[in-house]
């Protein structure tokens, strides 16, 4: 016999991972935003948080609970929406779980278990924010953040973080590879496999660090390569999107979604964060590689394409939007998944002609208050033209 409050909970959670999502009247032209996340900590399945068993949890209690669903991969595969989640604990572990949606926005629904990964590394404690690349090479590569305690130093705060790898063909079963080395950074995080084969190799975008949460001298998005995925090894690393002052990108910035390939370029969408008196505040923003090189950045609109907008700025760590996965298909639409505050998981739609106009023909940052007033000078300028000449006032 289940326990009564166990058909109450059942049909809240049925309710919501069916509740028909809608967009927002948010405009700006460039994406549409949508009215509901479409993970949260409530999505998870009742099976995963409590004991069914009446003997043994007489008051239905949650057993393992989860804090919060963030941080997500996202690919298609057969016409359908797969999000790889990072779910945290109320324990503060994160694992992954694959939920699975038909049209991307709504009703996304978890597979019957978690991935559970091979223990490869007894000192690992943690891992979270997986990439998901459709390689060339005919795997889907996941990469994700190995986190461990920093044994050198006598504070529980101060951890390495590696980049961890795996490979699927199905999402169910999952391969672990060697993490990550790369020679000149001690720390890596937010690191993305990118689709496609460099010169033979597999290339890496990578974010040199040399400490867990400080950059110190790492300067941006770095790139690298690695003759063998199964023992990846990167001896040199090129910074593409680099950090720069009094920018978004200012304390750091990490590579986010696997680049979107596009007649123009490697379109990227990445996280930069900058230093508040609240704290470190992280936002969204693009920019573009060159085709045959795609380490050489050719276009980089001026400032965010996506910020924390109303309750996305509010939650277990605030003020903050991520994101590490998206989808193009073929029909040209385009879904940027995203978290907010550390809490749950957004997406927002767009088009890859949109998209590709954004970048391309946004104006890039000119980095002085004086050359951005120049800058919208120029616009106005040009819009009261506009308007005196629909108004007749110009010939």
């Amino acid at each position: 016999m289940l326990h009564k409050q166990y058909y109450i909970e059942l049909e809240k959670y049925n309710v919501l991972i069916q509740k028909k999502n809608k967009k927002t009247d948010f405009y700006n032209g460039i994406f549409e935003r949508w009215e509901n996340p479409i993970l949260t900590r409530d999505h998870i399945p009742l099976t995963w948080r409590y004991d069914l068993d009446v003997n043994t949890n007489p008051f239905f209690m949650e057993r393992l609970s989860v804090n919060a669903v963030m941080n997500s991969g996202a690919i298609e595969l057969d016409g359908k929406f797969y999000i790889v989640a990072r779910i945290e604990g109320n324990d503060r572990k994160s694992f992954f779980g694959v939920a699975v949606s038909d049209n991307g926005v709504d009703n996304f629904e978890f597979f019957e278990y978690p991935i559970l990964l091979e223990d490869k590394y007894p000192e690992e404690t943690n891992v979270y924010d997986m990439r998901l690349t459709k390689h060339e090479d005919g795997y889907i590569y996941g990469v994700f953040c190995s986190e461990s305690k920093n044994t050198l130093v006598d504070d529980l705060s101060v951890a390495i973080a590696a980049a961890g790898i795996v490979r699927t063909k199905d999402l169910k079963t999952w391969e672990r590879l060697d993490n990550l080395t790369t020679l000149n950074s001690p720390q890596q995080r937010n690191v993305v496999l990118h689709p496609e084969f460099i010169d033979g190799k597999y290339a890496f975008y990578t974010r040199p660090m040399d400490d867990f949460i400080n950059t110190g001298s790492g300067g941006g998005i770095g790139f690298g390569l690695c003759d063998d995925i199964t023992h990846a090894v990167i001896d040199e690393e090129i910074i593409t999107s680099k950090r720069k002052y009094h920018t978004i990108t200012e304390a750091k910035n990490g590579a986010g979604a696997v680049p979107i390939k596009t007649p123009k370029g490697f379109i990227h969408i990445a996280h930069g964060v900058r230093n508040t008196a609240a704290g470190l505040r992280y936002v969204i923003y693009a920019f573009a590689t060159n085709l045959q090189k795609p380490w050489e950045v050719i276009a980089e609109p001026s400032g965010y394409l996506i910020a924390p907008l109303g309750n996305e700025r509010v939650g277990d760590v605030s003020n903050v939007v991520f994101t590490n996965g998206a989808i193009a298909r073929e029909d040209g639409s385009v879904y940027i998944y995203y978290a907010s505050s550390d809490t749950r998981m957004h997406v927002a739609t767009t088009t890859l002609d949109k998209l590709m106009d954004y970048v391309f023909s946004t104006p890039a940052d000119p980095l002085r208050s004086v050359k951005c007033v120049e800058q919208r000078y120029q616009l106005i300028q040009k819009n009261l033209k506009i308007l005196k000449y629909e108004a007749g006032v110009l010939n």
